[in-house]
């Protein structure tokens, strides 16, 4: 998760995490290559007492100065779309979630096998125990297993929310009508936090989101629990 005085992204727990990751340093890089280019022909262009008549009118000069910004501008764009059609991509999951947003607590059903449905509302802070983090913490976590391509289908009750992982790379608005879906695949073992990203009222700022990712045999055990639970 985020930590105080953090400047770049939380370390990737998923694939698509990753790619977006490495798509981050390879545009910041480009970027820092046009930073550091075009300081440099100020500075000359400032301090310079040389001049080329010439050169105001060049036909070669504009040809290059039109054609290397559409060069840069592919660079950025490929990998972008590929990420893009990446993220979008959801082939034969092993497990669908549906979450819906309410104001303000999330509702988790797992459809797949035996009907498993619970609310996930924030820990108060006066009810949280040694290391659960404020504002952060849940009462029924979302609980997935490692490795395994998952789909989680996004919808509202009542107003515009969004289900947002960072750690996973994952973000889709939930919408009231509407059914929204988007899939990850967890790549290891941890809790991952997230919050509603999408202004939904008075407290917007309250309704977390906590995905656990833990083995298979322990996600069929967490399974079975919360059904006799339930």
């Amino acid at each position: 998760m985020a930590y105080s005085t953090q400047l770049g992204f939380q370390d990737a727990a998923s694939p698509i995490m990753e790619e977006l990751l490495h798509f981050h340093d390879h545009a910041l890089m480009i970027i820092l290559l046009i930073s550091v280019l075009v300081t440099y022909m100020m500075v000359v262009t400032t301090y310079t007492k040389l001049y080329n008549k010439n050169i105001t009118d060049s036909q070669l000069i504009e040809t290059i100065w039109t054609i290397l910004p559409a060069m840069t501008l592919t660079l950025i764009a490929l990998p972008s779309l590929r990420i893009l059609y990446l993220m979008d991509e959801i082939n034969k999951p092993h497990l669908t979630i549906k979450a819906i947003g309410h104001q303000w607590y999330w509702t988790y059903e797992y459809s797949d096998y035996v009907a498993l449905e619970f609310d996930s509302y924030m820990i108060p802070t006066s009810d949280l125990l040694p290391g659960q983090f404020r504002l952060l913490e849940v009462d029924h976590r979302m609980v997935t297993p490692i490795g395994s391509p998952m789909r989680v289908l996004v919808s509202a009750e009542d107003v515009l929310h969004s289900w947002a992982v960072p750690a996973l790379g994952v973000k889709m608005d939930a919408v009231p009508g509407r059914l929204n879906q988007t899939a990850f695949t967890v790549s290891r073992p941890g809790v991952f936090y997230g919050q509603c990203s999408e202004i939904c009222g008075a407290n917007h700022s309250f309704m977390p989101i906590v995905v656990e990712a833990v083995p298979l045999e322990h996600f069929e055990n967490w399974y079975t629990m919360m059904l006799q639970d339930a």
